[in-house]
């Protein structure tokens, strides 16, 4: 049975404004590129002390899901990217601290050259990697930013070798080797100058 050929319905603008949609992904890219932006460059600027302070803290004031809905999508090889992992590590080391100091104690007899990078004290126990991972992270208004995303990327790469001796699964492995290497090529565009 064959059908008549119907012509679509124009739709009015007020069709098209009635329709409730979430906010222009495009729209939120740029607001978290700039946010990071403002954060990193903008921090080495301000003559405030406290910024870095500020800073370290962000996730505890703002709660680390708000820091996600705006940077977790963003490319590695972004500053909105970096934060996001960046934030995420401190996270992470703050949650539970003598798993990792375990991890990175028997990862640093793995990875020599990534141990001396990464800046940890001797013995690393949680209170140091604390302590360690804060301060990687008051590097953003205080240091330079390639440095501390070495920094960071040093450290994960240590934590994964330590996890690889099997306290951890492959796949949280996995996530921090890959980590790692998101932050190591990070720093190496903040050379560069192309970390955008």
């Amino acid at each position: 049975m064959s059908r008549p050929h119907h012509r679509p319905t124009q739709k009015s603008a007020a069709f098209f404004e009635a329709v409730e949609g979430g906010t222009d992904p495009a729209i939120v890219t740029e607001a978290a590129e700039r946010a990071a932006a403002l954060l990193v460059r903008g921090a080495r600027e301000s003559e405030d002390d406290a910024v870095a302070d500020r800073l370290l803290h962000l996730a505890d004031t703002e709660g680390i899901e708000a820091i996600a809905e705006v940077w977790s999508g963003a490319p590695a090889d972004t500053l909105a990217g970096c934060l996001w992992r960046l934030y995420l590590l401190r996270q992470w080391v703050h949650a539970d601290p003598v798993r990792v100091s375990r991890a990175f104690e028997e990862g640093r007899a793995r990875v020599q050259v990534a141990r001396v990078v990464a800046g940890v004290a001797d013995p690393p126990g949680p209170d140091q990697l604390r302590a360690m991972v804060d301060e990687v992270l008051r590097g953003i208004a205080t240091g330079d930013f390639a440095d501390l995303l070495f920094r960071a990327s040093a450290f994960a790469r240590v934590v994964a070798a330590g996890h690889a001796s099997g306290e951890a699964s492959h796949d949280e492995v996995s996530r921090m080797l890959a980590t790692a290497e998101q932050l190591e090529a990070a720093g190496h565009l903040e050379l560069a100058g192309r970390l955008g």
